[in-house]
């Protein structure tokens, strides 16, 4: 009766949704747990990342305070690393961890590293068909035209790629933020486990978002009929 709200093909995103949840759930959990865990150094977020810097003789980039909760982000358009008030100000290992997880991102710009650069040319591409797909494919489908629905469904395939690419370079970074604070001796080898937690419940985050937009494609190409027949 309801056909626009009855779509049998949304069981393919269920698992992604759940992994998702328990991503979130993770990262949290991770954050609060070691949040409260002092880093030996004493310094803060925003200190350490300056050092780092300066110590790998970076020194156009800016390290700044951002509003919001868990915001950190590197802008390799203006060279600024951008720091939530928790990370910035912080002094616990989840803060030292994100801080130099951010910092990780300045490094792979600053070096060139190929798969950063290839994801910052694919953004633009990515948001238009992030925010482009459905509307293509729902008015594709009102019209009754495929190849509109279909048009929706290649213009998301941008999204996919971008999530695909982004994997590697947070895992690169994460792994770089490892390495930095082991081998500059911010912190203990102690110190190494729980701020790899943090960094890894982290990561878990953007695996659960690749395995969304890969299950949300393949949704959408059978809806579409791009795989397969649709059985309306």
């Amino acid at each position: 009766m309801f056909p626009f709200f009855y779509d049998p093909t949304f069981i393919f995103i269920i698992p992604a949704v759940i992994l998702a949840m328990y991503a979130q759930g993770k990262v949290r959990s991770a954050f609060n747990k070691y949040s409260q865990y002092k880093a030996g150094i004493g310094w803060t977020g925003a200190q350490l990342a300056v050092d780092i810097l300066q110590k790998q003789r970076i020194h156009d980039v800016k390290v700044e305070l951002v509003g919001g909760h868990m915001t950190d982000h590197y802008d390799p358009r203006s060279k600024v690393l951008r720091l939530s008030y928790n990370i910035y100000h912080g002094t616990s290992l989840a803060a030292l961890g994100i801080a130099a997880h951010e910092v990780g991102h300045a490094l792979q710009h600053d070096e060139g590293y190929s798969m950063l650069s290839l994801r910052n040319m694919i953004v633009p591409f990515a948001s238009i068909g992030s925010q482009a797909a459905f509307p293509l494919l729902f008015i594709g489908l009102m019209l009754g035209s495929q190849t509109l629905a279909q048009l929706g469904v290649v213009v998301f395939m941008f999204a996919v790629v971008f999530q695909l690419i982004t994997l590697p370079v947070e895992f690169n970074a994460s792994s770089r933020a490892m390495n930095l604070l082991a081998d500059g001796g911010y912190i203990t080898v102690n110190e190494e486990k729980p701020v790899k937690k943090v960094l890894d419940a982290a990561a878990l985050t953007y695996v659960a978002a690749t395995v969304m937009a890969i299950l949300q494609l393949v949704r959408l190409m059978l809806i579409s009929g791009l795989l397969g027949r649709r059985s309306d």
